[in-house]
């Protein structure tokens, strides 16, 4: 089924957006629909062209973008444009968009990735493991900029962070390492917590080496961990079921795709069975949930369009190293913790980097 994402008065498709080369318009085209440039949203879509500044048979150049990810976020776009603004990429005059949203079916990106290399885009941006695995075997020449996938040496993406080699770099969460740190923090927040279901999807590698983290992290803190697999959408309903009959405690959401897309679903669930849960999306606590530990994603979308930057002015993905994440947040939603009968102990209070009331 395909669903329609509002945008401030537009309407991009979530399963194809496309914005068609400009003649220097006052906005932009996605799916047929006109948008200001300003008001173009499109989740993790990003921007691009050439600069401003660069002499003008350059800035007369329209470059094309390609984008796989998972489902538009505004906020997310948001930082991204404001990063591409700052290097003097503007959408609708030296940029153009084509974005393809899998809506969280990862079997989508491979048929979404060699339609971009049919387009010949210049660069694609891959939001998650499973858009970086699908650019990576759809093209070995176009350079592809990761945002937000995991460990991208784990992964077979490069060969080292200083020296990619090929033609991926980017900025990727390294979110595996924060598991022990979620967990830790689940059990500050609630000392008599024991049984932890974690969500999460084996039939990635990053969803595997999110689960043997858990594991290497529960005995110290004197956890139990039971695994909840969601690896396509139809699976949720089944994890929820699971969950019911193992009874535990709180929960342990890791950042895969599926839990990222129907991380409301998970957010509901935990309410209506009064669990306390860590996710790994500040954007899931403001929709209700309790807690997130994470890279701070705005910082790093923002920092993404850097890459973007670099490789329209010439340089070679093989060049760039892989940035680690600097920027780290807490939040934490008070009325849920209310809701849920808990009391946050004031130094974590006192940490958080949000408290939402």
């Amino acid at each position: 089924m395909r669903r329609t994402c509002s945008l401030k008065g537009a309407s991009v498709h979530a399963r194809r957006a496309t914005s068609p080369l400009p003649t220097r318009p006052p906005g932009a085209i996605v799916s047929g629909h006109m948008i200001s440039r300003r008001g173009f949203v499109g989740g993790s879509v990003a921007l691009l062209t050439a600069p401003r500044a660069a002499g003008a048979q350059q800035a007369e150049k329209v470059y094309r973008l390609g984008l796989l990810s998972l489902t538009p976020t505004p906020n997310l776009m948001e930082a991204w444009r404001q990063g591409l603004r700052e290097l003097g990429w503007i959408e609708g005059e030296n940029l153009l968009v084509e974005a393809r949203f899998s809506e969280g079916v990862d079997a989508r990106f491979p048929e979404f990735a060699a339609d971009l290399v049919r387009l010949k885009v210049d660069v694609i941006v891959a939001v998650s493991d499973p858009a970086v695995h699908a650019a990576k075997q759809a093209t070995t020449t176009i350079p592809i900029v990761m945002a937000a996938g995991t460990d991208p040496i784990a992964s077979g993406f490069v060969t080292s962070l200083a020296r990619p080699g090929g033609n991926i770099t980017g900025m990727p969460l390294f979110s595996d390492e924060l598991t022990a740190k979620q967990l830790q923090l689940l059990k500050e927040m609630i000392p008599g917590v024991s049984r932890i279901s974690v969500i999460t999807a084996t039939a990635w590698d990053a969803g595997l080496r999110a689960w043997g983290a858990a594991q290497v992290a529960a005995p110290r803190l004197g956890l139990m961990l039971r695994r909840v697999d969601v690896n396509v959408p139809d699976d949720i309903e089944q994890a929820f079921t699971s969950m019911s009959r193992q009874r535990p405690d709180a929960i342990l959401a890791t950042p895969t795709t599926v839990v990222y897309v129907h991380s409301t679903r998970i957010v509901e669930f935990a309410a209506r069975n009064r669990l306390p849960a860590m996710y790994s999306f500040r954007e899931t606590v403001h929709a209700g949930g309790l807690m997130s530990y994470s890279t701070a994603l705005p910082d790093l979308f923002r920092r993404v369009g850097s890459y973007v930057d670099k490789i329209l002015r010439g340089a070679k993905p093989a060049d760039l190293p892989v940035e680690q994440p600097t920027k780290f947040e807490l939040v934490i939603n008070l009325k849920t913790a209310r809701a849920l009968g808990l009391t946050v102990p004031p130094w974590l209070l006192l940490r958080a980097d949000q408290v939402i009331e």
